[in-house]
């Protein structure tokens, strides 16, 4: 699986070819035609809406969406759909009920989506973090890294024990870069941290989450973070009284003590903007990854503990990296074995797309290494 996954990690350089500059790889550029008002969107989601985490985030696109187009769209959703069989089930379902965009927002998704994509040629579907796209089907994703290295910062100088911890979800592309942005920054601001990874090999799970962050805190960790789909790593730094900083949505709710800052995302403006040019006969497979200046990502207020000179820190990254004047994958990139995978520079979108390693300050091996 891992080994296929690292594949994917490859295939996902000729999908990311526009975002270095050159056309996107797509079967086809001809805009689908005008859909009439009320546009039916279909949003299928991986595991329950919730109250915070990767399908709360989407959901609330979704409202947005709802909120800034009114009656021009009309909207639904079907939640904890496994990917695989299942989602190929209700994507057809959606297409066949007169849905002429569907929102597929796992990765596992990709594959069932252009299965049903071909079935239904009138349809757009947009996927995200997927790397192939057809005639109907587009891919959208954010620059994780670009928060992950911002957070990676704080962990680095709120650290007392010099040992920061990480739930993760799949090896994907988007995971593995997160890690090593995180790793990047944790180590500008403390060059001997070192950065332990949990694989839960699941997007949610709430009890292998809080057993992982568990085994992280009596490993030494006293900073945490996570990359998968519910609240339970917040709430157990919480209750043990450790550092966390949240992902996907702001956790303070559940961890009002301990959450540092969190790597926000933010959909609507997207789903908005598709929908629109699908309404006006613009819409075209034309792949999208966003970063902190385009919206798709933000950072949630600081914890009022981080020192000043931190929050000065991050806010002057933060806008550099915005205006093009700084990036988390530039200068000389070591992995964890000691082998150079970047001489200097900032690394360009198809080495980041093909990232399948480890920087230096994680620990142990990426799966299926």
């Amino acid at each position: 699986m891992y080994k296929n996954l690292r594949r994917a990690a490859v295939a996902a350089v000729s999908a990311l070819v526009f975002a270095s500059g050159s056309s996107a790889q797509t079967p086809a550029s001809h805009p689908l035609p005008p859909a009439p008002a009320p546009l039916k969107v279909g949003f299928v989601f991986v595991s329950p809406v919730g109250e915070a985490g990767w399908t709360y985030q989407h959901n609330q696109g979704r409202l947005e969406l709802e909120k800034k187009l009114g009656s021009k769209v009309q909207t639904t959703f079907v939640e904890n759909v496994a990917e695989g069989a299942d989602s190929e089930r209700v994507m057809r379902d959606l297409a066949a009920q007169g849905h002429r965009l569907i929102i597929a927002t796992s990765f596992g998704y990709l594959e069932p989506a252009l299965k049903v994509a071909s079935e239904f040629p009138q349809v757009a579907f947009e996927h995200a973090g997927g790397y192939k796209t057809a005639a109907n089907l587009n891919t959208y994703n954010a620059r994780y890294y670009e928060g992950r290295y911002l957070a990676g910062l704080i962990a680095g100088r709120m650290t007392r024990s010099g040992t920061a911890g990480y739930v993760a979800g799949f090896p994907v592309p988007e995971v593995v870069q997160g890690i090593n942005a995180f790793a990047r920054g944790l180590r500008e601001a403390n060059p001997q941290a070192q950065l332990r990874v949990i694989w839960l090999n699941a997007w949610f799970d709430p009890a292998r989450e809080r057993e992982a962050a568990l085994t992280l805190i009596r490993q030494g960790a006293d900073v945490l973070t996570n990359h998968s789909g519910s609240t339970a790593v917040a709430q157990t730094a919480e209750a043990e009284g450790r550092w966390f900083i949240g992902y996907q949505s702001d956790m303070r709710r559940f961890a009002p003590k301990r959450q540092l800052t969190a790597v926000t995302h933010h959909w609507g403006g997207y789903y908005t903007r598709v929908a629109q040019a699908l309404l006006e006969g613009r819409w075209t497979a034309t792949p999208a990854w966003g970063g902190l200046k385009d919206g798709f990502i933000d950072l949630a207020p600081l914890h009022p503990d981080i020192p000043a000179e931190v929050v000065k820190l991050v806010r002057e990254r933060r806008l550099a990296i915005e205006q093009g004047r700084f990036h988390p994958f530039a200068g000389r990139i070591v992995d964890n074995q000691g082998r150079v995978r970047h001489e200097g520079g900032p690394m360009d979108d198809r080495r980041i797309a093909a990232m399948d390693y480890y920087v230096e300050g994680v620990l142990g091996q990426l799966p299926g290494r």
